[in-house]
């Protein structure tokens, strides 16, 4: 079992795993799906793991969870870490990458996948500074399996 540097929330059916260098934002896309998509009834959002994640390949699917001294922590700048409820296990369906230099308006086919432990997944690229939540936003709805609840917009 390998241990990254990233965090992972699963939205619907599938985990996102994202992505990034230090300060690139990535606790705060967490944070900001929770937002959006974990207050509602019932809950489509739950963390999984934030700053480190475990990823084991098992019937080429990529699990993904927490370390467990990490378990339903989320460091929330300026703030502090928080507990949270959280989701022990997850199957990753997306890696969202923050602040990555290959981020094109018009991306290459190659560049929208990627293979961590063996596994193929799919890929979204994001540029620093982008608005994150809109750019992933149709691929959680392909990744849930069904259509999200429209939230009111931040």
């Amino acid at each position: 079992m390998a241990t990254i540097h990233a965090s992972a929330v699963l939205v619907g059916a599938r985990a996102i795993l994202v992505r990034g260098p230090s300060g690139s934002g990535k606790s705060r896309l967490v944070l900001d799906l929770l937002d959006r998509f974990g207050g509602t009834l019932p809950p489509v959002a739950r963390l999984v793991a934030d700053d480190r994640v475990e990823l084991e390949a098992a019937h080429d699917r990529l699990l993904v969870r927490a370390p467990a001294p990490l378990a339903g922590l989320l460091e929330v700048r300026g703030l502090g870490i928080r507990k949270l409820a959280h989701e022990p296990l997850a199957v990753a369906g997306l890696v969202v990458d923050l602040d990555a230099p290959d981020a094109d308006r018009m991306p290459e086919p190659g560049t929208l996948s990627t293979v961590l432990a063996g596994v193929t997944l799919p890929r979204q690229p994001v540029a620093a500074g982008a608005a994150v939540v809109r750019a992933i936003l149709a691929r959680c709805q392909w990744l849930a399996g069904f259509p999200l609840p429209v939230a009111a917009p931040h």
